[in-house]
């Protein structure tokens, strides 16, 4: 009789603790964000997206994203959330994150770039927008010298452009020293009308937790965000003359796993949203842009806003009017199950958020 009480109790409470996890699964679900616009699935590994804003026609902006395997792919996207497949570039060594950029002068013309890591190679792919032609004559090599396997084998990218209209890559790896994990480097014409790199400096320290991977650019107020994994998010000047020092340590709480994508939703061109992927949780911490009047380095929490897309490793947002859908911006969101997920604007705003 013992023992089947005992058997009636631990049964009984295994129950009540399934019953509570799907209840909170199901509250999860319920308060979750939902997207508008679902993509078609990649082939092997959803990871990292971009957003192309066609400033003639911004309807036919497009989403780069990327197929992570060694048979890998970027996927190339409509506003529909359609595969543009003529655009998708195959036969890519495990492509792990990817940027754009604007206006790179390649043979006296402005050419607009998608960069993406090609990890098993150590190099950068480049690929002009929107055709997704080739520029680069099969790929730039980084981290030449490195002498450990995988500190060459390169994971975040992030793309830069100063002032002066000069691009940047910003490249991250899979492992690295404790001080200079992140490369550098300088996008150029190599005279012949394709993509050089030239290596401008190593920065970043490193806590040795895990990695890291999602690295975000604000162009107009000129700092580089990246991901420490299990730690937090670093910030540091996107010009190499004003220095390597730290200048801020923040999302360092309330994260039940790994930090991953960091997306900028900028309402002006001082102020707006840091967006932090809370990976294990499905959900983003949302920062202030702009820091405080004592502390311009000091970027305060302000909300958590938990979506449908599952174990998010990378984002992008844009506050750019794209079509009726997405007259106030659009965050796209990488997920687990090898899709994109496009959220509008308003709806992760709610009524706490401003929108432009």
């Amino acid at each position: 009789m013992t023992n089947l009480k005992t058997i009636l109790t631990l049964t009984l409470g295994a129950s009540t603790l399934l019953q509570i996890a799907c209840k909170n699964a199901q509250t999860n679900t319920v308060n979750s964000v939902k997207p508008v616009i679902v993509t078609d699935a990649v082939r092997y590994d959803s990871d990292d997206p971009a957003i192309w804003i066609n400033k003639s026609d911004p309807s036919k902006s497009l989403i780069i994203a990327t197929d992570k395997d060694a048979d890998g792919a970027l996927f190339v996207y409509d506003l529909q959330g359609k595969t543009v497949k003529e655009k998708v570039v195959s036969n890519l060594k495990r492509p792990n994150n990817v940027d754009v950029a604007y206006g790179l002068v390649l043979g006296g013309k402005p050419v607009d770039i998608a960069v993406t890591t090609e990890r098993m190679t150590h190099k950068l792919r480049i690929f002009s927008l929107p055709d997704m032609k080739p520029i680069d004559q099969g790929g730039l090599d980084m981290f030449v010298g490195e002498t450990e396997p995988e500190f060459r084998d390169l994971m975040g990218i992030a793309l830069y452009t100063s002032p002066k209209g000069e691009i940047y890559a910003i490249v991250g790896r899979k492992n690295g020293p404790k001080e200079g994990y992140l490369g550098q480097y300088l996008l150029e014409d190599n005279g012949s009308g394709s993509v050089k790199a030239t290596l401008v400096r190593k920065f970043g320290s490193f806590s040795g937790k895990k990695e890291i991977e999602a690295i975000a650019v604000d162009n107009e107020l000129g700092y580089i965000y990246y991901s420490d994994e299990q730690v937090g998010v670093k910030q540091y000047y996107a010009d190499p003359a004003k220095g390597n020092q730290q200048l801020a340590l923040f999302a360092t709480a309330g994260f039940k796993e790994d930090h991953e994508g960091i997306s900028i939703y900028k309402v002006t061109d001082s102020t707006g949203y840091i967006l932090v992927s809370d990976q294990g949780a499905n959900r983003f911490q949302v920062f202030s842009r702009e820091g405080t009047k004592s502390n311009p380095f000091e970027h305060k929490y302000l909300k958590t806003v938990p979506v449908m897309a599952t174990q998010s490793d990378g984002s992008e947002t844009t506050s750019f009017n794209l079509n009726e859908t997405f007259k106030h911006g659009l965050f796209v969101v990488m997920s687990d199950d090898k899709t994109f997920h496009y959220y509008r604007w308003e709806d992760i705003a709610g009524a706490d958020l401003k929108k432009k």
